[in-house]
């Protein structure tokens, strides 16, 4: 993890976290869904490696997202943005806003791989639409921006069901795919143990997903808010791993304050 007590702000010329990610650094990080800028800024404060800002699950969209990445300017975490969908147009945007890591849901064969990973490139080898002033490109100040943005973005796709880990291979061998993401909750209910993440199937299929990234070459992650779970994942093979949320911090202290004068 960065040093906290001397942090270096986040740059995504070049975009280090995917260095580091490509290079199988532990890196550790929070969700946040709580989609308010000051509870952004105090997570960047915190020293994560990495927070990710949730479009799926919760209530954020692009307007939403820039004061949050405004927030995660000064601080030495990267921000990582989740789409509410594998979709290009709303990939486009978020690119646009100013997201150079991405982690795109749901994705199950190496055609949706395959289709996050041109949504982030321009032609030549994606499909992104071309825009000449916007927020990533610092409104056109940076010159070269389309010549090295392609290489500076990084493309995580979440493995959430049985059709996924059964084309984990396929998946894996995409050329663009950085990083193979667990969703257990969404794995859990797809293997039939909706709320159990920890049933011994659904533990089979994680380890199995983490060892065939490995075997392709590529780092494994996944979100882990239970410390015991967390430290598991790391010692099978993980490397990216988000050890709680915004939320679940905040709902968690508030109600032990209280509970301290019951």
């Amino acid at each position: 993890m960065n040093d906290t007590q001397n942090p270096v702000p986040y740059t995504a010329f070049p975009n280090q976290f995917k260095r580091d990610l490509l290079a199988g650094k532990q890196l550790i990080g929070c969700w946040s869904a709580l989609g308010s800028p000051i509870t952004t800024e105090i997570l960047g404060l915190a020293g994560f490696d990495w927070i990710l800002l949730d479009g799926e699950h919760a209530p954020n969209d692009v307007l939403s997202f820039i004061p949050q990445l405004m927030a995660l300017k000064d601080s030495p975490s990267a921000p990582v943005v989740r789409p509410a969908w594998n979709d290009t147009v709303l990939i486009k945007r978020l690119l646009d806003i100013g997201f150079y890591n991405f982690l795109v849901p749901f994705v199950e064969s190496a055609e949706d791989a395959l289709r996050a990973v041109a949504a982030t490139r321009y032609p030549g080898g994606g499909v992104r639409g071309v825009s000449v002033a916007h927020r990533s490109n610092r409104y056109g100040t940076v010159k070269n921006y389309q010549q090295i943005i392609n290489e500076n973005i990084a493309v995580m796709v979440q493995i959430e069901n049985r059709t996924a880990v059964a084309n984990i291979d396929a998946i894996a061998a995409v050329d663009g795919v950085d990083c193979l993401f667990v969703g257990p909750s969404d794995l859990a209910a797809g293997l039939g143990h909706l709320g159990n993440a920890q049933h011994p199937e659904v533990q089979q299929a994680i380890a199995h997903v983490f060892a065939r990234a490995k075997a392709a070459g590529k780092p494994s992650g996944i979100l882990a808010p239970v410390e015991a779970e967390a430290r598991s994942y790391l010692e099978m093979g993980a490397s990216f791993v988000a050890v709680g949320s915004d939320l679940g911090v905040f709902r968690s202290a508030t109600q032990a304050l209280r509970d301290k004068y019951l």
